[in-house]
């Protein structure tokens, strides 16, 4: 970030600089939120938790539940030195536990729509070059894994040099706004084997993501019926009725603590490599690729912590504004990139697990590696949107 960029987000951000919010608004905004919780509760129990005839209300309702227990859980968090510690601390890790529950089985339907959508739009006859490009370097990439699911291209002193250029060229054939300059390549793709492969993919794809959909719902129907749950709902009827509020909340102004909430969201963006956001490359962000570490990209989690902290910010608005939050162009432009990062990313690493399955077909890992490329271009041309819509007003203003 820019020098003092900090600074003057918070001061374009702070919309609470007027008059003093007591903990009532706390207390309004909790006991809207239970109700909300409560009554998207009901909506599922008397469309039947996925019955015939009601599938969709009642996937509407568990998004409902899920999204009210988000905020009251963040809320807690932002608040809690107004609350009853011993009771906001042993409620807030359920809430979490079911918003994370209930959000899996959409995750999931999410992902597979963007991944085959992805593919569809890699293996289409009319795709523009740059993505073949990509494409050529995601192949390489996928090798391995038609042996038995270790990448070749992430080994060797040659593989980030090999790279490299492909994947720039990938980035900078994109839209405008959605990744860094540079000419439009002209590589000839290798659409054939891209082809061949891509339905092998979809249909792994679908099966894997699939399967998983069906255990998430699984899942979220067996803690819905939970003693678990019925404890966490019955600490949610009592929230709508009473609020408890810590002895000294009376006399504290919420203020303090939303601009405490827009510190660690400043502090945490400023740990951002935003000065690598902002070139059409990251190397690193690639050389993860199909390697033998299943575990979540390391570069991601920095990025993924900052949307946190963004959604709480949005939060704490809500609270001190419960009429309507002031609109923020800069923070709602920030929101939609990360969230675009999170999809690609957790696409991508979707592509990876499907093309470490054990004796695929090499057309079939081939595809998958394009896709895998695909999906990280795009987390690198969400972490520039954001860069872009972050430091906007920094630069317009030093």
């Amino acid at each position: 970030m820019t020098p003092g960029g900090a600074g003057v987000a918070q001061q374009h951000l702070d919309h609470t600089n007027t008059a003093t919010v007591s903990a009532d608004a706390l207390a309004g905004y909790l006991r809207t939120q239970a109700t909300e919780f409560l009554r998207a509760l009901r909506t599922h129990r008397e469309t039947g938790g996925g019955a015939a005839g009601g599938a969709e209300e009642s996937a509407d309702a568990a998004l409902a539940l899920r999204r009210s227990a988000r905020r009251i859980s963040g809320t807690l968090h932002t608040y809690r030195p107004l609350l009853d510690a011993d009771w906001s601390e042993s409620i807030r890790p359920e809430l979490a536990w079911l918003s994370g529950t209930l959000g899996r089985e959409h995750a999931y339907a999410a992902r597979l729509d963007r991944l085959v959508t992805a593919l569809n739009r890699l293996s289409g006859a009319t795709a523009v070059p740059a993505q073949a490009v990509g494409a050529t370097m995601g192949g390489r990439f996928a090798a391995a894994p038609a042996t038995g699911g270790r990448a070749a291209a992430g080994s060797g002193p040659g593989a980030r040099a090999n790279s490299a250029p492909a994947a720039g060229s990938r980035l900078a054939g994109a839209e405008p706004g959605k990744a860094g300059p540079g000419p439009r390549p002209t590589a000839t793709p290798d659409r054939g084997n891209l082809t061949i492969g891509a339905a092998k993919a979809g249909a792994l794809l679908d099966r894997q993501l699939t399967l998983a959909r069906t255990r998430a719902h699984s899942a979220a129907l067996q803690a819905l019926g939970s003693s678990r749950f019925h404890a966490v709902a019955d600490s949610v009827a009592v929230l709508a009725s009473e609020v408890p509020l810590a002895p000294t909340a009376a006399t504290t102004d919420l203020r303090a603590l939303a601009a405490a909430a827009h510190e660690r969201l400043c502090d945490a963006v400023t740990g951002l490599p935003l000065l690598t956001a902002g070139h059409p490359y990251n190397a690193e962000a690639l050389i993860h690729g199909l390697s033998p570490d299943t575990a979540p990209h390391p570069q991601d989690a920095p990025w993924h912590q900052v949307r946190l902290l963004l959604r709480l910010r949005r939060y704490a608005l809500e609270v001190l504004h419960p009429e309507a939050v002031p609109v923020d162009v800069r923070l709602l432009a920030a929101g939609e990139a990360l969230n675009r990062h999170r999809d690609a990313s957790e696409a991508a690493s979707a592509a990876a697990a499907a093309a470490r399955t054990p004796r695929i077909a090499p057309a079939t890992a081939y595809a998958l590696g394009v896709l895998h490329a695909d999906q990280r271009h795009e987390v690198e041309a969400a972490r520039f949107a954001f860069q872009q819509s972050w430091q906007k007003e920094a630069v317009s203003t030093s």
